[in-house]
């Protein structure tokens, strides 16, 4: 059995070679393999490293900036390219000389649509005047209940392009879950459609669209996409119309333009998960967010004009923001709606690899959980399709398990890099991610990104080696928040952040430095485990657990009893599998055996379902409420609120 650490995969030095890093750094003085000379410079040199970055990625001001960094000591409160003006969408929607297309959307329907950059810039160009029509300007806010198709780019772009403010659900989301969001932003716009398809069902949206948009007062219009029927009835829907179709191209080209707005200008404004009340309107900007993503496509990525990028997202998680940013580094960006593992509305587990295959995507982004229901389904995509093309895998969502870079590299392609990336809808970017000269070593990610600061604190927040602790980042970047909605004092904003440790930023992951430099994260640090004083976190226990067949999915929550805290772990079986003495007891040696004796949980439960926030990421702390008592504030949030009733029924005498 390979050990976490192993080296799995080594970038062949043609790779290295040709990799837009080693373009970037050798001026700079660095050269491959040595990425932790470049990453401290990029920390303690930060003006000039960022300033490099727009340079290199050519960011395009209209009115160029006074200075990079202001203020760059104050965490918040560092301003980046002070006086410069540019406009994110028309970054995105730049002119490259290939001729690969721009946008490739498609669907479980077997919907497909393809659009040149030419016709991307028509159907933008037409969705632009019917918003500034309506007097949509800079800071109104445009808001998209829509699923992953090209409609949700063309809008969040033509918005974009005006200097207003996108936000965007999926339309799985339940009407007090968007009221919760697009309520607290009031939206001037909606754009909506009749409805989606998923898992071979056929799901109707228009009166959930029109009790929304009827609770919302400061919509002037409501655009609705037909994705069931092309001419949906709208007749239920206050202030309906459709959405536009393509203007004549020397129309679009004409009509076309981008107001240029500051730097840190509002572009975005994404959620927190709200599973422990109202989510947190977090408000990205213009400059941050393109400079952010750049570095990481093209830097980390080694996304070249041409490349052509995939990653399972909806438009309610940051990955969709990330994604569709790819479009300013020349890649197409592949689009796909629907389940991951259905097909003919029957289960299969090929549909993603149908699409890499025959989309030649070159990089290509899933979930730990999506890779584990293959894992125990026993499909094998090398044997199945033709991948050359593929690159890179990324997988984010929640820790990857060494399990599971055993499984990319057996079945999915042993010459491909798999960057295993971590961040969040915080910075709508990543604090550690993969990078074109090192090595992937199994269970860790490679290691920091550029340009961040990444440290790990204990408790009392003093730099630790050696240790698992604490996630932080010690020096501003440009990708921070611009602040909370409805947070005029920051005081919001400084709370989820720098409360912990001030003048830090303090993340919540529980995080390991390894002797190779990578890191290997734990699980969210608000969800570790504390038994007997030692700190565990939940990801190591998941890593074992779900490694046995019987198990398709668990959660693991601290459960507080006579002054200690002792470890309730919760697993959903296989169907036909029940726990019996045998199975609990396999379940208990393989934690002790794998881990050690502190790992091993006090009680294990068989659970119908384990929650999941409307990202999917497991809900330990809805979890962890519901059995001391106290009861889930925001059941919005969660994908799955049925799944709660069973841990509500939890008595006393069943967690003894």
């Amino acid at each position: 059995m390979n050990e976490i650490g192993t080296v799995l995969w080594t970038p062949p030095p043609a790779r290295v070679a040709a990799a837009e890093l080693t373009r970037f750094a050798r001026p700079l003085g660095f050269a491959p393999p040595d990425y932790f000379a470049l990453w401290r410079w990029s920390v303690d040199e930060r003006e000039r490293f960022w300033a490099r970055v727009a340079e290199f990625c050519a960011l395009r001001f209209h009115a160029p900036p006074r200075h990079v960094l202001q203020d760059g000591e104050a965490m918040p409160g560092a301003r980046w390219f002070v006086g410069g003006t540019l406009n994110y969408a028309e970054h995105l929607l730049r002119e490259f000389p290939h001729a690969a297309p721009a946008l490739v959307a498609c669907d479980e329907s077997g919907r497909r649509l393809e659009l040149s950059r030419a016709q991307l810039r028509g159907r933008v160009a037409a969705m632009a005047r019917e918003l500034r029509a309506l007097g949509v300007g800079p800071g109104d806010r445009v808001a998209g209940f829509l699923p992953n198709g090209a409609e949700a780019v063309i809008a969040m772009l033509a918005t974009a392009s005006l200097g207003a403010i996108w936000s965007s659900g999926s339309p799985d989301f339940g009407e007090a879950g968007v009221l919760d969001r697009f309520g607290q932003i009031e939206p001037k716009v909606l754009v909506a459609c009749d409805g989606y398809r998923y898992a071979g069902k056929r799901i109707d949206t228009r009166q959930r669209v029109a009790r929304i948009a009827a609770a919302l007062p400061s919509l002037r219009a409501v655009f609705v996409v037909g994705f069931l029927d092309e001419q949906p009835d709208l007749s239920s829907i206050p202030q309906a119309r459709r959405f536009p179709d393509e203007a004549p191209e020397r129309e679009a080209q004409a009509g076309l333009s981008f107001t240029p707005v500051p730097f840190d200008h509002p572009l975005f404004v994404l959620y927190s998960s709200g599973t422990t009340g109202k989510p947190k309107c977090i408000v990205h900007g213009h400059g941050g967010t393109l400079l952010q993503h750049l570095k990481e496509h093209v830097l980390h990525g080694d996304l070249k004009p041409g490349d052509r990028l995939f990653f399972f997202t909806t438009c309610g998680w940051m990955m969709w923001n990330w994604l569709v940013s790819a479009l300013a580094a020349g890649a197409t960006v592949v689009l796909y709606d629907g389940s991951p593992l259905h097909r003919d509305g029957r289960p299969h587990p090929d549909v993603l690899w149908r699409l890499a295959e025959r989309e030649r995507v070159t990089h290509f982004g899933i979930s730990p959980k999506y890779l584990s229901a293959l894992a125990k389904d026993g499909y094998t995509p090398a044997a199945r399709h033709n991948l050359a093309p593929l690159r890179t895998v990324y997988s984010t969502g929640s820790p990857l398990a060494p399990e599971q870079f055993d499984f990319v590299y057996r079945a999915v392609k042993s010459d491909v890099q798999l960057a295993s990336i971590s961040g969040g809808t915080d910075l709508i970017s990543c604090f550690a991610l993969g990078n074109p000269w090192l090595p992937v070593r199994r269970g860790e990610l490679q290691g920091p990104g550029l340009g961040m600061a990444v440290e790990i604190f204990d408790d009392e927040g003093r730099p630790l080696r050696d240790a698992p602790g604490e996630l932080v980042c010690t020096k501003p970047f440009p990708s921070m928040p611009v602040g909370f909605w409805n947070d005029p004092d920051g005081a919001k904003y400084r709370k989820a952040y720098f409360e912990r440790f001030p003048g830090v930023w303090h993340h919540g992951d529980f995080v390991e430095r390894t002797a190779s430099g990578g890191l290997v994260i734990s699980g969210r640090s608000d969800a570790t485990l504390n038994p007997g004083g030692v700190r565990i976190g939940t990801a190591e226990i998941y890593r074992v657990v779900e490694a046995l067949p019987e198990v398709l999915e668990s959660v693991a929550v601290g459960h507080r009893q006579d002054g200690d805290e002792r470890v309730i772990l919760f697993v959903r079986l296989r169907e036909g599998r029940v726990l019996d003495a045998a199975l609990e007891q396999k379940i208990r040696g393989a934690i002790r055996n794998e881990l050690s004796p502190r790992h091993v949980p006090a009680k294990i439960l068989a659970c119908p379902e384990v929650p999941r926030t409307l990202s999917g990421k497991i809900t330990e702390l809805a979890v962890r409420e519901l059995i001391h008592g106290r009861e889930v504030k925001n059941t919005e949030a969660l994908a799955n609120p049925a799944a709660l009733d069973y841990f509500r029924r939890l008595s006393e005498t069943d967690l003894r």
